[in-house]
């Protein structure tokens, strides 16, 4: 089983990714109108694009007027909607210039109908009893799935994988249902890739095994529904104490566990943010850059997108206003100024704290003198209560979003709008 010590690349010790979905991103859909937003995006605090699939899509039972960008048609080619793929390398040039990073997304379960594969490599595709091509999800009528049965597939993927890192400089991939391809097949990908350069591979998965040797960062669905759930009325607060405490006992420290609000797939098929958390939005998305993990933006979430994207069409995001810009860019700070909240095993320790109100979600993030203290109110309605803190955690704190001083002691008064939060950090130059 292959494993180093190298993994993860030193530089996502505190990243922030950022899902950037082309298609949707400015009118034209272009590498080169997207390029105009990276100084905006670099001064936010972005260190991670991953950018969603960039290859050309099948027409062959094609959903909608666009496809499905999850419909691959060429491992090597670029989506000829985009630009080049000269413009392609360009866009990741300029992205290593500002000193961010740019992942791919990649397919490796399945494929478009019309995958150039089905012609020169029909054997690399799964059969029915027919001897016709098939994917075993019966939604996905438009890709048909790919046969790791056999080794020439297994050597053309990785193959493919090593030539966007060779020929663009990517630095690394988001890999689509990581969960339906077999784990010996990541560990020889992430062997080779590690090989031309480090890089940083994320798992849209759930799965503590693909930590040991294939993977840095993996999905954190429980998380996410369960705060839907709070926020609905329909769990107590206290739920989300399980779902931290499966983290901890099942995936290993150096596991990034990505933390979002949104994505692509949330926001095309269950809704925004907005629709899905409500009034606790914003608490949450507060909880994704406090708790131990790595936080995740998707496209639009600083211009408060509070609709639905198309995913098969065009449906071009409103950049009218940046109404959560400067929220976000406060919370990127906050995870790269604070060493307590860094990823995985980089960042401190996180203790609860005691509240006298088990609808206040309360806890310490801490490493060597630094503290930060979090309290969260994803329900809808007010909550006052008092908050104990141990004593050596007391002291002079700053309110880091309402800006201002404030002493915290083993005993303290609070009130907590719904959906309302505080973030109060203690470091040595503080006291």
């Amino acid at each position: 089983m292959y494993h180093s010590e190298k993994y993860p690349p030193g530089y996502t010790s505190s990243s922030v990714v950022y899902e950037v979905n082309l298609r949707q991103y400015t009118p034209e859909g272009s590498l080169k109108a997207f390029a105009e937003h990276l100084p905006r995006l670099k001064k936010m605090g972005i260190d991670i694009l991953w950018f969603m699939p960039v290859h050309p899509v099948g027409k062959v039972n094609r959903k909608g007027s666009y496809g499905s960008y999850y419909s691959v048609r060429d491992y090597t080619a670029l989506n000829p909607d985009l630009g080049t793929f000269d413009e392609f390398k360009q866009l990741v040039t300029q992205i290593h210039a500002l000193g961010m990073y740019a992942i791919i997304d990649w397919v490796a379960n399945h494929s478009a109908w019309d995958n150039v594969w089905t012609e020169s490599h029909p054997e690399y595709f799964s059969k029915d009893e027919n001897g016709g091509f098939m994917c075993r999800v019966k939604d996905w009528s438009d890709v048909i799935d790919l046969n790791y049965n056999e080794p020439g597939l297994r050597r053309a993927m990785i193959d493919a994988m090593k030539f966007w890192v060779r020929e663009a400089d990517i630095d690394g991939f988001r890999c689509d249902v990581a969960m339906m391809v077999p784990y010996d097949f990541w560990e020889d990908a992430r062997a080779e890739l590690d090989a031309i350069k480090p890089v940083f591979m994320l798992a849209e998965a759930e799965d503590p095994m693909h930590h040991i040797a294939s993977f840095d960062a993996s999905y954190s669905w429980e998380l996410m529904n369960t705060l839907e759930d709070i926020a609905r009325g329909k769990k107590p607060v206290k739920a989300l104490d399980d779902v931290l405490q499966i983290d901890r006992l099942t995936f290993p420290a150096k596991a990034y566990r990505l933390r979002f609000v949104t994505n692509h797939d949330e926001n095309s098929w269950n809704g925004s943010e907005f629709e899905r958390l409500g009034h606790a939005a914003d608490a949450c998305a507060v909880l994704s850059y406090t708790l131990p993990g790595m936080p995740l933006m998707y496209s639009g979430q600083e211009a408060a997108l509070n609709r639905k994207l198309a995913f098969f069409d065009k449906d071009c995001i409103e950049w009218n206003t940046f109404h959560k810009e400067s929220f976000f860019t406060k919370l990127n700070r906050l995870k790269h100024d604070l060493s307590c909240l860094h990823n995985g095993s980089h960042g401190g320790e996180m203790i609860r704290i005691e509240t006298g109100d088990e609808r206040l979600f309360a806890f310490i993030r801490y490493k060597y003198d630094e503290v930060v203290v979090v309290l969260l109110n994803i329900t809808n309605s007010t909550v006052n209560t008092d908050v104990s803190l141990p004593v050596r955690f007391t002291g002079l704190y700053h309110n880091y979003f309402d800006g201002y001083n404030i002493p915290l002691e083993s005993r303290n008064a609070f009130s907590v709008a719904a959906g309302g939060y505080k973030v109060f950090i203690r470091k040595p130059e503080t006291e």
